[in-house]
């Protein structure tokens, strides 16, 4: 192999050097001589622009790229303004930071030097440990796996049985009888502030679906509503929304500590999309908020850990100091949707009590992980979805010790989410939908919840009847619930009930349906009277899961096999294509059919649905 380093490697070297050295030589005189009469002809300019000229220095033009032109796009109701379809790659302002992804109006307003600096700062300081506590989950459901079960931490005892308090908690979230939660475009702000609900989550991660220009354009819409801008006339209809004198208070849901905003780089990494949303949110409106007498608070979601408490603790008091803010300004109420976080909700309290408003019950997502979690126990069957309701078994189980853990504390206990939604054009099934509501909150407000979810605008009077009834005070905080006793046994209790056929195919008509629409930028779909999220698709696709790694058996006898899983898919999409029509040939139906039955077939159960699909979205 030659590689030019012998002897005669050397010899042609030199003479290529000499052949260099003249043409270099000649270049240069020539140059030497332009230089000459160009000084000539600009003698009669003045000394200073001749200098300033000869210390200037020389740049080709780069050529451009030629734009390629695209049809207009039609603005969807409730966006800000068509995006363009160009895809840029630049590099911000802000040193090491790099945005990527779709540019549209408005966008640089979000992504300032000074707001991305922000991200930036916590980035590096905390991305590490984020990286190392998503590590940390691995590990321990390896212990799972292998047989290991949750249980109260040990070393912990003396946080659950010490006798401390939170912080005291603002007047503006002292009443949270009614929440309702969804997106954050344009539209679905304006009505759930106007829906009469005590408080609304602008939810930028499960009701959403993260397309760079859905998170842009969220910050932007709740930017406008703390700068009195939030008013607009969608161009479709020519409706006119306007928000109303007294309006909910606004509380933001960013991602979990799992998902990445790919769009923007910090040093070369992907920031988390966590720090992404609380970050842009925080820089942009927390001072806003102080101003007008509001809190600036947060949903946490899917934390695993007090250590992951402890992290967004520490995220809170950085984001103060940069910010001007005194201590504690920003309040938290994390969502209690994961089973490992259920055995320590004492200590998450704990390492946020000087930012800690309360606890939810994520009902779905705590379903979704109870099945995740103990995918390795087949003693851990779950039945079909249907069958795990609130009230009872390892749902009713964590409800109450989150009741009891919050008002010993002096935190909020915040119940589940109402997922119906109107039906339209059959009042008997309506008012059944309604009647269910109604009995749910029932339920959650005899217990001692301090309030309630709901999806639609229409449900807020349903829930508020049922709180002002039962809860006459602003919150039930004196409800102490010494009676609660809950064991690592009630907590990991499976609910009975049968495994059916209509079952399977529930779980594959929603998640399909669900993820479909998630691909195209939808994060919360109304399917089959209920409004669903990503925790609904994540349900169904490891229940498929779990019932074939265990060989579950049907009320009917059979096995659910993968054969078995792949003929019901390949009959339910047949039946979705016919009812569907252009509309399954036109959608995303290829991609979310082949993503699903991937992950229902894998032999490793995966963290999350929306890590494998995330990349997809670019390709909508």
């Amino acid at each position: 192999m030659a590689t030019g380093k012998g002897t005669g490697g050397r010899k042609a070297s030199k003479k290529s050097a000499k052949k260099v050295a003249k043409k270099s030589a000649k270049k240069a005189t020539k140059k030497s001589t332009k230089k000459s009469v160009a000084k000539k002809s600009t003698a009669k300019k003045s000394a200073a622009k001749a200098s300033a000229a000869k210390r200037a220095p020389v740049r080709k033009p780069t050529p451009r790229k030629p734009v390629r032109k695209s049809a207009a796009r039609k603005v969807p109701p409730g966006k800000v303004a068509a995006r363009s379809p160009a895809r840029a790659s630049v590099a911000a302002r802000a040193p090491g930071v790099v945005v990527k992804g779709v540019t549209g109006p408005r966008f640089a307003e979000i992504l300032s030097h000074e707001a991305l600096a922000f991200v930036a700062d916590l980035h590096r300081r905390f991305d590490a440990r984020r990286r190392d506590l998503l590590a940390r989950r691995v590990e321990r459901q390896k212990r799972f796996d292998a047989g290991e079960l949750p249980d109260f931490l040990p070393e912990t005892r003396a946080v659950r049985d010490g006798d401390w308090t939170v912080s005291p908690i603002p007047a503006d979230l002292q009443d949270r009888r009614v929440e309702i939660t969804g997106p954050v475009d344009r539209k679905m702000i304006v009505n759930a502030l106007n829906s009469g609900a005590k408080v609304f989550m602008a939810d930028f991660e499960d009701a959403s679906s993260p397309t760079f220009a859905n998170m842009v354009e969220g910050q932007i819409n709740l930017k406008d509503r703390w700068a009195g801008k939030i008013d607009f006339v969608d161009s479709a209809s020519g409706k006119a929304y306007r928000l109303k004198a007294d309006p909910a208070v606004l509380m933001v849901r960013p991602r979990g500590w799992h998902l990445p905003e790919a769009h923007v780089e910090v040093d070369g990494r992907a920031v988390a999309g966590a720090l992404f949303d609380f970050g842009l949110y925080a820089f942009h409106n927390a001072k806003a908020q102080v101003a007008q007498g509001a809190t600036p608070a947060f949903y946490l979601p899917k934390m695993e850990s007090h250590l992951e408490a402890r992290l967004w603790n520490d995220v809170f008091d950085r984001a103060e100091e940069r910010l001007g803010l005194k201590p504690g300004t920003f309040k938290a109420t994390v969502l209690i949707e994961t089973l490992p976080a259920a055995f320590e909700m004492d200590e998450i309290v704990h390492e946020l009590r000087t930012h800690m408003a309360g606890l939810n019950c994520g009902r779905w997502d705590y379903i979704f992980s109870f099945i995740k979690r103990l995918r390795g126990h087949a003693d851990k069957l779950t039945p079909d979805r249907g069958a795990m309701v609130m009230g009872r078994d390892f749902l009713g189980a964590y409800s109450d010790l989150l009741i009891k853990t919050c008002h010993r504390r002096g935190a909020f206990a915040m119940g589940g989410m109402a997922a119906q939604i109107p039906v339209k054009g059959d009042s008997a099934a309506n008012e059944a939908a309604f009647a269910k509501v109604r009995a749910d909150k029932e339920r959650e407000a005899k217990a001692g919840h301090d309030g309630t979810w709901v999806a639609h605008p229409d449900l807020v009077p349903v829930a508020m009847e049922v709180f002002d009834r039962v809860m006459p005070g602003k919150n039930q905080l004196a409800n102490a619930r010494v009676d609660v006793s809950v064991s690592r046994d009630d907590l990991l209790k499976v609910h009975p009930g049968a495994r059916t056929e209509a079952g399977l195919r529930e779980d594959i008509r929603v998640g399909v349906q669900y993820i479909e629409a998630w691909l195209r930028g939808r994060g919360a779909v109304p399917l089959y009277n209920l409004m669903e999220d990503a925790a609904t698709a994540e349900i169904s696709r490891t229940q498929i899961w779990q019932w074939i790694r265990h060989r579950a058996t049907l009320d009917d006898g059979r096995e659910v096999t993968p054969a078995l899983f792949r003929a019901t898919l390949e009959d339910e999409m047949a039946k979705l294509a016919t009812t569907l029509g252009p509309a399954f040939r036109d959608g995303r139906f290829e991609t979310a059919i082949e993503l699903f039955s991937k992950m229902s077939l894998s032999p490793v159960c995966e963290e999350f649905l929306t890590l494998p699909a995330y990349p997809l979205l670019d390709r909508a």
